[in-house]
């Protein structure tokens, strides 16, 4: 197994009794940004691009040469310096036309390498079927593929890459603010007690009861009437208030890195913990057996198996922790790997005596 990291983080940035303002933890219904995506294809490529048998990036390609005038036999055409792709953005809330947004390409043949190519204009369109932009440029990848026949070297993912301002906005998202009397804010994640939190800091701020709870993921804010005409610097001053976010404390573990991640507020009740292992050894050590002189026998391999089996001895050890020091301290005195860590987590979990939320990914 390689290195593993174990990260230890004494404070979320969402703790119980942190103020934060309106604006991280809610949103306004209907400001936020939209999803956008385009069918492409990236040319210039270095002999990295989809090979002969991806006959979608072929068809692609003697589409648009026939588009430009140029007919070609689809069956004459070489790919390799040429990779069809998937282009997505996002596209802001009250984006106008002529503003320009990052886009993300990623390729869907068997290209090896996006890097140095270039994105040909590609419409990005939302759900709804629309072209909301269009993209094109120089494709910037964050890694690399070199190799031969008999070895290949890749660093990180060369066949994902980016434009940084790649696309610019043909038609904004139909938005309006100004004409609404009631505007409901959704929480990022739902919870009863920052939505009272919220309602409470918005009727303080306004001097009347305007905020409304509808459940655990809303709040209903009824404009004032003297707020009617200046709606966004309602909206505006509603977004810098600061409120407690309540969260409640979690273990997040991942199990394919050996990563642990332990919040500020985790506690474990006392409870004993006697962990050790077994290691199981196996070996296989063929015999060839050659037959007597002089004999009409033959030549045979005879399997033979090495088995070993040892197991750890352990001590029964009291584990408590009223802070995340001193639970690290508690579970360090175990001294156990990563892997064995996320066992005793689990098993403290279901044995009930862990005060906290343990999360697998």
């Amino acid at each position: 197994m390689g290195r593993v990291l174990v990260l230890l983080l004494l404070c979320f940035p969402l703790l119980a009794g942190a103020g934060q303002r309106i604006k991280e933890v809610a949103y306004f219904e209907g400001v936020r940004p939209n999803e956008l995506v385009g069918y492409g294809l990236v040319v210039g490529l270095n002999g990295t691009g989809d090979k002969r048998g991806s006959w979608f990036t072929v068809q692609s390609l003697s589409n648009m040469l026939s588009r430009m005038g140029v007919a070609v036999d689809p069956r004459d055409l070489k790919v390799k310096n040429v990779a069809a792709v998937m282009v997505t953005a996002k596209l802001p809330p009250f984006a106008k036309p002529g503003t320009r947004i990052d886009v993300t390409v990623s390729s869907i043949g068997d290209a090896t390498s996006l890097q140095g190519g270039t994105l040909l204009l590609t419409p990005l369109r939302g759900p709804d079927g629309n072209v909301y932009a269009v993209a094109q440029g120089q494709v910037l990848v964050g890694g690399m593929a070199a190799g031969g026949q008999a070895a290949q070297v890749i660093q990180n993912v060369p066949t994902v890459g980016r434009i940084p301002e790649g696309a610019v906005v043909e038609r904004e998202v139909p938005l309006s603010v100004t004409d609404k009397d009631v505007l409901k804010l959704h929480l990022l994640k739902p919870d009863f007690t920052t939505a009272k939190r919220i309602q409470e800091a918005v009727n303080r701020h306004l001097k009347k009861k305007a905020a409304l709870v509808l459940d655990g993921g809303t709040v209903l804010i009824n404009v004032p009437p003297e707020w009617a005409s200046d709606i966004p610097s309602l909206i505006a001053q509603i977004e810098g208030l600061q409120v407690e976010v309540d969260s409640v404390p979690k273990v997040v573990v991942d199990e394919r890195t050996g990563t642990v991640v332990i919040g500020e507020g985790v506690k474990i009740r006392p409870v004993a913990v006697a962990h050790g292992g077994i290691t199981v050894r196996i070996v296989e050590r063929p015999r060839v057996v050659q037959p007597r002189p002089f004999t009409r026998g033959q030549t045979v391999v005879v399997p033979e198996t090495e088995v070993e089996v040892k197991e750890r001895e352990a001590n029964i050890t009291e584990l408590k922790g009223a802070t995340v020091g001193e639970l690290v301290e508690a579970l360090g005195t175990l001294g156990v790997s990563p892997r064995d860590l996320i066992s005793i987590l689990q098993a403290i979990k279901a044995a009930g005596a862990l005060e906290g939320e343990l999360e697998v990914i």
